[in-house]
């Protein structure tokens, strides 16, 4: 990559696409499903978008002998019907959402018939069903605490990795839905700028998020609902609004109204930063990164190659030499459809007017 970019910059990534189920998703599917069998849980059940989360949701549960459901995001669903196979080899149930079973599911449908869905409706479906089904629980791919130190040994290993090379970032990048990918490759590394540790203080870290998304870059700091419906506790997070109705990017776990309150903290102390990245964008970075690594990215983790290239030419520009880590989080072999259609022209980038922010978030409680 850094030949075709003719930079000096050096990017090393961290690969997360080699696991069974193509994702860096079993780091928390794994404990989740485990935690639930220690309690007596017999059934679970969440959400997915493009369908990485349910796919290694599926795998964890089948090894613990547990039932799930997973509600996926009616375009993802229609679009990546790979995905949604391999959650059913695994044993899942997979349900479009929204759907008829769910009392939000229903409302949605009949207020908004042609709906393709959102990660906020698949939440509140999932949630409404572990609430009215005896012995479920519910688990969540990203955004909370305990999925966010699940996913750090990303950047643990990572870190081992990069001292083995005998290098320190001073960018780190990760794509952005809900912030555990971010935050898993992230945070080991935040901890020594934090503490001040000599040498370390330097690194900036970059989220790198849908433009069609993009709420770290444009939207609110305010309290709001994790879910459509409004059945999660209210969090503190960068927020589009729970209500906010994403364009039908093939990026599906990018397609997420609010970030981590971690890293939403992080955002505000001015700790972390990020780029919005256009479909197109994306899809031209993942394209470049397959020609020169040989691996085809899932188009979320494309976000983060994007981002590195913008950095590793702006190195170039300015005649310095980073050392870029940012983390390829999934693999794209089950996303080849969105690539036909990228190579026929029929992708569009999608923006999303301020008018339609402000209207989604005024009625929420700022911090």
């Amino acid at each position: 990559l850094e030949k075709m970019l003719d930079t000096p910059a050096k990017i090393y990534f961290k690969n997360e696409s080699v696991s069974p189920v193509g994702s860096h998703k079993l780091n928390s599917a794994i404990p989740q499903a485990y935690y639930c069998k220690k309690q007596g849980v017999t059934n679970v059940t969440t959400e997915t978008g493009a369908g990485q989360w349910g796919a290694a949701l599926s795998l964890a549960s089948r090894m613990f002998g547990l039932e799930l459901a997973v509600y996926m995001v009616k375009i993802s669903y229609n679009q990546k019907p790979y995905r949604r196979s391999i959650m059913q080899t695994y044993g899942a149930e997979v349900i479009a959402s929204p759907s008829m079973s769910t009392k939000a599911g229903r409302k949605i449908i009949t207020e908004h018939p042609n709906y393709q869905g959102s990660l906020g409706t698949a939440i509140s479906e999932a949630v409404e069903l572990a609430r009215t089904t005896p012995n479920c629980k519910y688990c969540l791919g990203s955004v909370l605490n305990h999925v966010a130190l699940h996913q750090t040994v990303i950047g643990l290993e990572a870190e081992k990795q990069m001292e083995m090379a005998g290098e320190y970032p001073d960018i780190v990048i990760a794509c952005f839905g809900g912030g555990s990918n971010f935050g898993g490759l992230a945070f080991p590394f935040m901890r020594h700028r934090i503490a001040g540790e000599e040498g370390k203080t330097h690194t900036r870290f970059v989220a790198a998020e849908p433009a069609s998304c993009p709420k770290l870059t444009r939207g609110e700091f305010k309290y709001d609902f994790g879910d459509e419906a409004g059945y999660t506790p209210l969090l503190p997070m960068y927020t589009l609004g729970h209500n906010f109705s994403p364009a039908n990017i093939h990026a599906g776990g990018l397609r997420y109204h609010g970030a981590g309150s971690v890293v939403s903290q992080l955002k505000n102390d001015g700790l972390i930063g990020a780029v919005d990245i256009p479909q197109l964008e994306s899809f031209e970075a993942a394209t470049l990164f397959a020609k020169s690594e040989g691996i085809i990215p899932a188009p979320e983790s494309a976000h983060a190659i994007a981002a590195a290239i913008r950095e590793a030419r702006k190195a170039k520009e300015g005649g310095t030499s980073p050392v870029i880590l940012f983390n390829l989080s999934g693999h794209g072999l089950i996303d080849m459809t969105a690539y036909d259609r990228y190579f026929a022209g029929d992708l569009a980038n999608y923006d999303v007017p301020d008018s339609e922010i402000t209207d989604n978030t005024n009625d929420l409680e700022k911090l």
